[in-house]
């Protein structure tokens, strides 16, 4: 049965939380692998209910009747007779048959949950008569097929895409040519986003899957090409997709805060391993450390290469060399973060890899990052009607105080702070690390927003400075959900300490939390 069958269908968000929060919780057992038929290419409940362990899920957290409801909230954006066409990722490889790791598009896997490569979603609304049947989800996707999957293993196919994730159209991706100009011949209207430049076919990135004629005449167009060529009136659809992805979902958001909460212990338990029997001693396995930790608290990944830098190395905002020495009276600045059902979390902290704690050089542009970390969240809500670019700007109007309050900064001018805090003061997160780039800076926040706020302090080791100031890097960055009054703002990172009494208090006695180091089976959202 469809995951949108009559189990599903209607409940609305209120009440699927409540139906989610009122089902039983699966208890796992290793000792015997439960039988089952159904056999796909991404984990589901029926295959892995461990990672799913709500029934009608499709991704960790979020259900099918979500994905079905953002669809409807798109297709309420666009005019009728019109298409939103997507074309997924394909397989990347760096040298041979050694492929990267597989990353699906974002706004594709945002409308469908759908994780496999070489898929094209199509969205077509065809009329406005408030019914959900006028608008139609198709899917064009690898069919089975028994000789790849014994290489590459299971794969959805074109019934699963239908029996699981509700598409109402199912096409084998390799007659897209023919079904594309069927659905654009019936509309007047095509949102879509070329990833490609015009080039010729033997040079288009489009031609390793895209190809679908075999070269014959005009069989051998490529997709782009016939949705650019097709005369039909075609706008950007990226921006559309945006605005919906900008305000995430009560269910986006706890799968945020568990992705939060995972990358925070990790953040603990590598800040307790300063002054115990085995320390840390190098960038890269502090690095390798802490991606462990997100794995084994639940992430499926860590998010992005992490930025690990002692000493100096921080001053380079975006240092992932992480090939150095972790020296034991210099900072350990650390930028990382796990991902968690495609969404990412994003957290930096500094803190001293020495039992004795914080240096007085180090403590004073420490607290400094710190008060103004604390202060710009405090912001975070509709009520102080302000956009991250007035968040910036007041950022800087508070580093300047706190730093003007540090014997040796006392004339410090606006332009410094430009110098000493060279980046801006955060983003939007979600599916994509920098999320939903087309949102301006300049409009105002609103309730539901995930950002991060992350100032930071740069010494550079030159005369310009303080001497016992100079190379010290700070940034203090934290995930937010922007609340309608102060009162609703939520920390998705507040389990990673950040005070400096209970960072050097880590750092003498360590995590110690019961249970802190058991794996993770069960992913219970």
């Amino acid at each position: 049965m469809s995951r949108l069958g009559t189990n599903y269908r209607g409940l609305g968000m209120k009440n699927l939380s409540a139906y989610t929060r009122t089902c039983f919780r699966r208890f796992i057992t290793l000792k015997t692998r439960p039988k089952t038929d159904v056999k796909l290419g991404q984990p589901s409940y029926e295959t892995r209910n461990h990672i799913l362990p709500t029934p009608g899920n499709l991704t960790p957290g979020i259900s099918a009747i979500e994905y079905f409801q953002r669809r409807l909230k798109l297709a309420a954006q666009l005019p009728d007779k019109s298409l939103a066409i997507i074309v997924g990722n394909t397989t990347k490889f760096s040298s041979g048959s050694v492929f990267y790791d597989f990353q699906q598009d974002n706004d594709l896997y945002y409308l469908t949950g759908w994780l496999e490569p070489d898929t094209v979603m199509v969205l077509e609304k065809k009329g406005s008569h408030g019914r959900d049947e006028d608008v139609a989800l198709h899917l064009l996707v690898p069919p089975k097929n028994p000789s790849r999957e014994q290489w590459e293993g299971s794969k959805t196919g074109l019934e699963g895409a239908c029996e699981f994730f509700n598409a109402d159209n199912v096409e084998d991706v390799s007659k897209a040519a023919s079904y594309i100009k069927s659905l654009i011949s019936r509309n007047n209207t095509i949102f879509y986003d070329s990833k490609y430049q015009a080039k010729p076919a033997t040079e288009s990135l489009f031609k390793s899957f895209f190809d679908f004629g075999g070269g014959k005449g005009n069989d051998s167009m490529m997709l782009n090409d016939i949705i650019l060529k097709s005369g039909k009136s075609i706008n950007p659809l990226r921006k559309v997709i945006d605005r919906l992805r900008s305000v995430k979902s009560c269910a986006e958001i706890e799968v945020m805060h568990a992705a939060g909460q995972i990358s925070s212990r990790a953040f603990n338990k590598a800040m307790g391993k300063v002054a115990s029997e085995s320390p840390i001693q190098t960038e890269k396995t502090l690095a390798k450390y802490l991606e462990y930790q997100f794995v084994k608290g639940g992430c499926d990944k860590q998010a992005y290469i992490p930025v690990v830098a002692s000493g100096p190395n921080a001053l380079t905002i975006h240092y992932t060399r992480n090939d150095d020495l972790l020296y034991q009276d210099e900072l350990v600045s650390v930028d990382a973060g796990g991902k968690l059902g495609g969404y990412c979390s994003d957290i930096s902290r500094a803190w001293p890899n020495s039992s004795k704690g914080f240096s007085e050089p180090q403590r004073d542009i420490y607290q400094a990052v710190l008060n103004t970390n604390r202060s710009c969240i405090d912001l975070c809500h509709e009520g102080s009607n302000y956009s991250f670019h007035d968040i910036h700007e007041f950022s800087v109007r508070c580093l300047r105080k706190e730093l003007q309050n540090i014997t040796g900064f006392q004339n410090v001018t606006y332009q410094d702070i430009r110098v000493l805090y060279p980046h801006f003061i955060g983003h939007h997160l979600g599916l994509d690390l920098h999320d939903v780039p087309s949102v301006s800076r300049n409009e105002r926040f609103v309730e539901g927003n995930v950002i991060t706020i992350e100032p930071g302090l740069y010494i550079p080791e030159n005369s310009s400075w303080p001497k016992h100031f100079q190379g010290i890097g700070v940034r203090v960055e934290d995930d937010i959900v922007v609340g309608k009054t102060s009162d609703e703002i939520i920390n998705l990172s507040s389990g990673c300490v950040k005070e400096i009494a209970d960072i050097e208090s880590l750092i003498r006695n360590g995590v110690s939390t019961p249970g802190i180091d058991a794996e993770l089976v069960v992913l219970d959202i």
